[in-house]
């Protein structure tokens, strides 16, 4: 879902496969997303499942697959390398808390600055497939230059999520103090 916003990927897929033919020396592969435009961001993270990791940010956040091995799996996250690593049966993130703008935000936390229309179908599709979420989704720090939708989630192996979109994307980093209140 989070790759699908992104133009011109069936295009970007066709002219690496062909490119590909041309040096014997590469195994078989396939490129099924293209990086995000820029310094693309690289986040590997602890897993205690890479089936349930597979399927979590695979199937529900709809990342594309890159490379694998049995030990860990490249996802595309809008076009940002994350890397789901095992780090054993019983890893389970641990969860500490910041409060933000009257919420308990849970640290260490990842996730995505997204437009607001993509951060609703993302809403909607977290509902349907009956994520928990640990903030739900909301505006945060209403009138103020950081005024943005957020939302916290955990992924099976409690790591946590947040997804956000600025009410106006140009004031992401808008410096000014925030009242811890």
């Amino acid at each position: 879902m989070l790759t699908a916003a992104r133009p011109g990927i069936a295009g970007f897929r066709s002219r690496l496969l062909s490119t590909a033919s041309t040096n014997p020396d590469w195994p078989e592969f396939e490129c099924r997303a293209p990086p995000a435009p820029g310094s693309p961001f690289h986040l590997a993270f602890p897993v205690h499942d890479l089936d349930a990791a597979r399927a979590f940010y695979g199937g529900i956040l709809g990342c594309e697959e890159g490379r694998t091995s049995d030990r860990w799996i490249d996802f595309s996250l809008h076009g940002h390398q994350i890397v789901a690593h095992w780090a054993g049966n019983d890893y389970r993130c641990q969860d500490y808390v910041n409060p933000v703008d009257g919420d308990e935000v849970p640290v260490p936390h990842y996730g995505l600055q997204l437009t607001v229309d993509q951060f609703n179908e993302l809403v909607v599709k977290l509902r349907a497939e009956k994520i928990k979420f640990i903030v739900e989704p909301h505006m945060r720090f209403k009138g103020m230059p950081g005024e943005q939708w957020t939302m916290f989630f955990k992924d099976p192996s409690n790591n946590n999520l947040e997804f956000k979109a600025m009410t106006n994307p140009a004031m992401l980093f808008a410096k000014y103090n925030v009242s811890s209140g």
